[in-house]
């Protein structure tokens, strides 16, 4: 992982953060088509990978805000099959967790910064804590998409890309980016800096 983080100070994040977009917004900035597509695989993914009562138990009892920053592109099979997925645990805690996308394309300038084993891979999550600090890069495929996709493309058969995500496939992968959300606010949780500024 390429990461440069003396390059991700506060100052460019927080710019960065101001200039994504909500996901709604960000969804409907696509073409008609991409749109469709996005908007399908969140209403599968709401009737087939909703938040089960541990998973909303866990993020009732996050008590720091999180900002999440998302280079992603709405052309990009991955990020369709775990963005809305992020947009979904983030809906769940909207007065704690504030998510924004870019498109990786015309921000290239952070995308530099974030490559994933050399390449400009999507979607790459940036987690700050409230000041914009940076706390965590996540992305390209969580586990369980990396494992899909091992076992799709060097098994015995390869499915057509157009292909349908399977249901436990989706759940999976909603399972690791909620991980990865709960991994940060434990950071931020412990975080001496925070501790101090909240005497908790």
């Amino acid at each position: 992982m390429a990461l440069s983080c003396r390059m991700l100070t506060p100052d460019t994040l927080r710019a960065k953060f101001a200039a994504g977009l909500p996901y709604e917004a960000y969804v409907k900035s696509g073409t008609p088509a991409q749109r469709d597509d996005w908007q399908r695989f969140e209403r599968i993914a709401r009737d087939h990978a909703s938040l089960n009562s541990h998973q909303r138990s866990a993020l009732r009892d996050f008590v720091r805000p999180i900002n999440i920053l998302v280079l992603s592109g709405l052309w990009c099979g991955d990020c369709l099959a775990q963005c809305p997925l992020l947009a979904i645990i983030a809906d769940e805690r909207p007065d704690l967790i504030t998510l924004r996308f870019l498109d990786r394309d015309q921000h290239r300038d952070l995308a530099q910064h974030v490559q994933i084993c050399g390449g400009f891979r999507v979607p790459t999550a940036i987690f700050m804590n409230e000041e914009f600090d940076f706390v965590s890069l996540y992305g390209d495929k969580s586990l369980a998409r990396l494992r899909a996709a091992a076992a799709k493309s060097l098994g015995a058969s390869c499915p057509l890309p157009t292909a349908e995500v399977p249901h436990d496939e989706i759940q999976a992968t909603m399972a690791d980016w909620l991980h990865e959300v709960e991994r940060v606010h434990l950071l931020l949780r412990l975080s001496p800096k925070l501790r101090a500024k909240y005497g908790d």
